[in-house]
């Protein structure tokens, strides 16, 4: 699919620090549905269960390896960089989770399932599986933000062992060392500090658009110096394609609302009466297709660092690390999952999955 034109940063009205905060929950908590859920016919599985069905894929798992034989997803923890309100990084931890136990169980049901996991009891996800041991399978996710959410990790925290967050401010751009980052999240549940010891991987989910040229070339290159791996996913492409998901959006959070939100009479009165939130999240899905970088992109921002003058940042800020992109379709015909992933495993190239 061609893509359409340069890059265009325009603004987006949810990051705007005029947008009230109270409509800024609410087109969050939208924005997480759109990860969650399944739309019946159009999507085969949920958007977040596409991002935990490719981090088992390429980094590997059942002892699969990734094409450098001996990368797997239980080698890393996984902290989310711009978590916001948690947005899908809980839905992932317990997809792939469940994905893993079972697989450590000896049985076969897939993470492309829509409902995969949600059959486990909470005790049961905490534990890890019915028997009260994990098997040594399960993989710790993190949540921080420049601005934490604390109210809304600590509810999300506390379903599962394996979600923990860090409580202070944490700067992707400056991101302190892993050993440094571990340790706090470890605080906040003394009953998990498996996490501690494993690789960084980064998470950026719906998120790595959102940065201009100079910060995103700042967040990769503390990326690359202190994590382990990345992973850029976006729901949304500077493509024709892209552009018609994001129109999809009004007519379809317009027939969820009554049902995911009835509960709210605020979501109801602003996306009925005064429809600031379908407004909100199709203006905003437009700027975010326009903002979306393709993967050579991505990787050009590596020569931006000012250290390296003579043009070869790239290469020299890749020694040591293969980097992967592909795309996922997550709601027929048009919509794609786009991902980019990075791993520090001593080989040094690029790919690209068809």
């Amino acid at each position: 699919m061609p893509t359409l034109g340069p890059r265009i940063h325009f603004f987006e009205v949810n990051d705007q620090p005029w947008f009230p905060s109270f409509l800024r929950s609410r087109v969050q908590s939208a924005l997480t549905l759109a990860w969650t859920f399944r739309v019946p016919f159009l999507q085969q599985s949920s958007p977040a269960a596409l991002v935990a069905s490719t981090l088992h894929r390429v980094l590997g798992g059942s002892g699969n390896g990734n094409g450098n034989g001996s990368q797997n997803v239980r080698d890393y923890t996984f902290v989310d960089f711009c978590a916001g309100a948690g947005g899908p990084t809980p839905a992932v931890e317990r997809i792939l989770n469940a994905r893993l136990a079972e697989e450590a169980d000896g049985t076969t049901t897939s993470s492309n399932n829509p409902n995969y996991g949600k059959g486990e009891s909470q005790s049961q996800r905490r534990r890890g599986d019915g028997s009260g041991h994990n098997h040594g399978t399960q993989v710790q996710f993190v949540l921080t933000d420049l601005h934490p959410h604390l109210d809304a990790w600590t509810a999300a925290a506390k379903k599962s062992d394996n979600l923990t967050f860090v409580p202070e401010s944490v700067d992707a751009a400056n991101a302190p060392k892993s050993s440094v980052l571990l340790d706090a999240a470890a605080a906040t549940n003394s009953d998990n500090s498996g996490g501690r010891t494993k690789k960084v991987f980064r998470l950026f989910n719906l998120a790595f658009h959102h940065f201009d040229d100079p910060l995103a070339a700042r967040i990769l290159h503390n990326t690359l110096d202190t994590a382990d791996g990345f992973g850029i996913f976006e729901l949304q492409s500077r493509t024709p394609s892209g552009l018609a998901t994001v129109f999809l959006l009004g007519p379809l959070f317009t027939l969820l609302t009554p049902f995911y939100f009835y509960s709210s009479p605020v979501h109801l009165f602003f996306t009925y009466l005064v429809p600031i939130i379908p407004f909100v999240l199709v203006w905003d899905g437009y700027i975010s297709s326009l903002r979306t970088r393709r993967v050579d992109e991505v990787l050009a921002l590596l020569n931006l660092d000012h250290s390296t003058g003579d043009g070869k940042g790239r290469e020299r800020a890749l020694q040591g690390w293969t980097v992967r992109s592909g795309e996922e379709l997550h709601t027929w015909p048009v919509g794609y999952l786009c991902w980019v992933i990075g791993v520090r495993d001593g080989d040094t190239g690029t790919g690209t999955e068809e």
